[in-house]
């Protein structure tokens, strides 16, 4: 696995990856590609990072596993690639947002035009075998993220992170929310929003109105 991440991140990470860790974890993840199907394709493992580079970042979307069905993932938290079918929990987020800024439901699942306006898309673990979720984790890439989440924190201000159930939460303990505003809610998934703990939480025009307030550039979400 060779680690091709834009030149921003690289600059902010390039310790990390001599580090022990980041080697073994390396080397799993590069023998479970060669002997397992796994998302997302590997040319796309730091799509989130490539996609969204850290000097235009304003928002982490936190999620924690990729998608493990066919033609799902796609290297971006909640997205699914153009013409593929929305997940439930993406489905109920788009809902949301109809709800909260009366935008129109969209036709097209992926959320790369989000991280383009800064808006990185982050799983905890960024890699996952056909089928099995969970089959990454603890592997190293939890050590990466919360680093990654640790950096954003120390070396911006102004962030919005939106850290949706109760596994993203817990990052809550690695940002320092004097200088940057963490929003909380249940998890879009459909267990936890028809239980009444996602839809109403307004997280996307609480988002634009902070950074309106702080750069005076929102989010075309």
């Amino acid at each position: 696995m060779r680690v091709q991440i834009h030149s921003s991140w690289e600059k902010q990470l390039s310790s990390t990856f001599s580090l022990p860790y980041f080697k073994a974890l390396t080397s799993f993840v590069r023998e479970e590609y060669q002997n397992h199907r796994c998302y997302p394709p590997g040319s796309l493992l730091f799509e989130a990072f490539n996609a969204c580079p850290f000097d235009r970042l304003k928002v982490v979307i936190l999620g924690q596993d990729p998608y493990h069905g066919p033609g799902q993932a796609h290297g971006l938290a909640f997205s699914v690639g153009e013409g593929v079918a929305h997940p439930p929990s993406l489905v109920n987020i788009f809902k949301e947002i109809e709800q909260d800024l009366g935008i129109p439901y969209p036709k097209s699942g992926s959320l790369s035009r989000w991280a383009a306006q800064g808006v990185f898309l982050l799983n905890a673990t960024l890699s996952v075998r056909a089928h099995q979720a969970g089959s990454h984790q603890k592997q190293g890439w939890e050590t990466f993220t919360d680093q990654v989440i640790q950096t954003i924190s120390h070396q911006k201000e102004g962030v919005v992170f939106l850290l949706w159930g109760g596994f993203a939460k817990k990052k809550a303990k690695l940002i320092d929310a004097s200088k940057h505003l963490v929003l909380t809610s249940g998890h879009p998934s459909p267990l936890s929003a028809n239980r009444g703990y996602w839809f109403g939480n307004k997280h996307f025009s609480q988002t634009n109105a902070y950074l309106k307030s702080t750069s005076g550039e929102t989010i075309q979400w």
